[in-house]
């Protein structure tokens, strides 16, 4: 759980409005993916997956959502609210993202292009891989 981390994104304050910025060093791999998850319902949820190679980072761009990581050992509760803090998500990491609030944008960007193989979408199986 310790490879996770939230990353303050760079920000110019501006009285006409702010601008974050994100750059190769800002967060940890090369940006290979952008998606962005909206319109969720109340009540649904995202995610429920690990990724076996792929690392993620995670921006509130609008609204809020809670990120719930588990390691296998250790689960993990995590707000998103602001759009200048990024959460990293590394390899081999559960997650579920819930609790969106109305209007909220969940921002992706991924270390990978999609690979279904790369996804382990079974929690069971996601143990098993982990103890080997």
């Amino acid at each position: 759980m310790d490879r996770v981390k939230l990353i303050t994104i760079p920000k110019i304050e501006d009285t006409r409005g702010n601008l974050a910025v994100i750059e190769k060093e800002s967060i940890p791999f090369e940006i290979k993916r952008v998606y962005y998850l909206y319109d969720v319902p109340t009540g649904a949820y995202r995610g429920a997956h690990a990724h076996k190679e792929q690392s993620e980072f995670l921006i509130a761009l609008s609204g809020s959502f809670e990120v719930v990581l588990d390691d296998g050992i250790e689960t993990r509760r995590i707000m998103l609210n602001k759009p200048n803090i990024g959460l990293f998500i590394p390899t081999m990491m559960w997650r579920e993202l819930d609790n969106f609030s109305s209007g909220s944008v969940c921002l992706v960007l991924a270390s990978d292009t999609f690979d279904e193989s790369d996804y382990i979408r079974e929690y069971d199986k996601f143990k098993l891989f982990k103890s080997t």
